[in-house]
């Protein structure tokens, strides 16, 4: 494939880019010379998604290049690592490339992040992450990190909070089980345990994050709203979700009973062979 010079798509992500990178041009590259980049700020590869794009890979090739730096031996990935995956499960032998002059790990850290943020390819967590590591280890500040990225400050900061969320919430923002609106707003309840439970409640009941937002004025503020508080009639969504886990592992109905701290976790049977297979499942779990 000709050289050719660097196009549009690579100026976009950096408004200095012409003053960091000189002489970028596209080639095609032996994909067996790339290693993968260590600051890749993309965890989550959603299979379905992987899918679609082996299939458009097939079916059109590659429409946009990945980007890469040179190495004493071959290339290092900078971006574009979800098309270089989909090539490699093709057994393409070469892929399109920008190759850029880059020296500092920063910038390819700037350059991978800005990229898939543009692309929209990451989660928020994932985007979070990678505002955090451009700030502690590169100590860029956030408004120059918002001007990189072409967002308002807040929207940094914003994300940025989003890192106090404790490992279980933030896995299921990545996963998509909640969205961003979700998680904010739980970011607004101060004590550990109405989090997790109302985080509970938002998976269980599929809530909005208008409803979320209205139970966390409520969890804020007890004594101004009784309908949400240490009643009898609580709901305990931490204890749900126990009972919906052992109902799916046993296969029959459960029921855990709680008062004063003590209870009792009932397990249905319906006829002589179900006890006989909940005999022989509680068997199993014992000999593990």
């Amino acid at each position: 494939m000709a050289t050719k010079n660097l196009g549009r798509g690579i100026n976009a992500l950096i408004p200095d880019i012409n003053e960091k990178i000189s002489d970028a041009r596209i080639d095609e590259i032996k994909i067996n010379m790339i290693e993968v980049n260590p600051y890749q700020p993309r965890r989550e590869f959603d299979e379905n998604d992987m899918n679609e794009l082996i299939d458009s890979i097939r079916a059109k090739g590659i429409i946009q290049p990945i980007t890469v730096r040179v190495l004493d031996e071959g290339y290092q990935l900078i971006a574009g690592e979800r098309r270089l995956r989909a090539s490699k499960s093709l057994n393409l032998s070469t892929i399109p490339a920008y190759i850029i002059d880059v020296d500092s790990d920063k910038d390819i850290i700037e350059i991978a992040l800005i990229e898939n943020i543009q692309r929209e390819d990451l989660n928020p967590i994932d985007e979070a992450l990678g505002y955090s590591l451009l700030m502690n280890k590169y100590k860029i500040k956030q408004d120059v990190i918002a001007k990189k990225v072409g967002k308002k400050r807040s929207t940094v900061t914003n994300s940025l909070r989003l890192l106090k969320l404790p490992p279980e919430i933030q896995n299921s923002l990545s996963s998509q089980k909640i969205t961003s609106g979700h998680a904010r707003a739980l970011l607004s309840v101060e004590n550990k345990r109405k989090m997790m439970n109302l985080w509970q409640r938002i998976i269980l009941d599929e809530l909005s994050v208008r409803e979320t937002e209205k139970l966390v004025k409520k969890i804020n503020s007890p004594k101004k709203d009784k309908s949400y508080g240490n009643t009898k009639k609580e709901v305990d969504y931490h204890l749900k979700k126990i009972e919906n886990d052992l109902q799916i592992k046993f296969g029959t109905k459960v029921e855990i009973k709680e008062k004063n701290k003590k209870g009792k976790i009932q397990i249905a049977f319906y006829s002589s062979d179900d006890l006989e297979r909940l005999l022989k499942l509680f068997e199993n779990i014992m000999d593990e």
